[in-house]
């Protein structure tokens, strides 16, 4: 179910779930209890940025100057990825 994320919304990972870099699998996951994620280059780009004080926008803008990218294509990818993980049980709205 997705839940209605804005510019405002702060991320993290609930408890149990962290992002390794995982040598046997050559990139970044995110493990979860008896589940692992596999991070492509773009995924651990945003999932660096999640810290449980950086708003969307905020993670939204920094991603935008390193990539030199329109915003509103990377907010629009980066609310994908996160509704996504969400479902997943892997991210949540701080409270």
């Amino acid at each position: 179910m997705n839940q209605a994320l804005n510019d405002n919304t702060v991320m993290r990972l609930p408890r149990g779930v962290r992002m390794r870099h995982d040598a046997a699998r050559g990139g970044w996951v995110l493990l979860a209890p008896e589940r692992i994620f596999q991070l492509d280059a773009i995924a651990h780009a945003v999932m660096t940025n999640v810290d449980g004080k950086q708003s969307v926008a905020q993670i939204v803008d920094a991603l935008a100057a390193d990539f030199d990218a329109e915003r509103g294509q990377i907010r629009r990818d980066v609310l994908a990825l996160f509704h996504a993980l969400i479902d997943r049980g892997v991210l949540e709205v701080t409270t």
